[in-house]
């Protein structure tokens, strides 16, 4: 295989893959891009949970 052939082949899995991605981002009735932004949003405040704040969310809640 020559180098043309594999940059070529490369350039167009590239391009593929660009256009898929644009094609899963801007569908606006696809229940599996809903729910991969929702599960990515869910995952992004546990994080933010569990390692920005000052107190720990397993703990104990005081008696009043």
């Amino acid at each position: 295989m020559s180098e043309s052939n594999v940059k070529k082949g490369s350039l167009s899995r590239a391009t593929e893959w660009i256009s898929s991605i644009y094609r899963f981002a801007t569908d606006r009735n696809d229940f599996r891009r809903n729910l991969v932004v929702n599960l990515g949003l869910f995952a992004t405040g546990v994080w933010v949970a569990r390692n920005l704040s000052d107190f720990d969310l397993m703990s104990p809640q005081p008696v009043t």
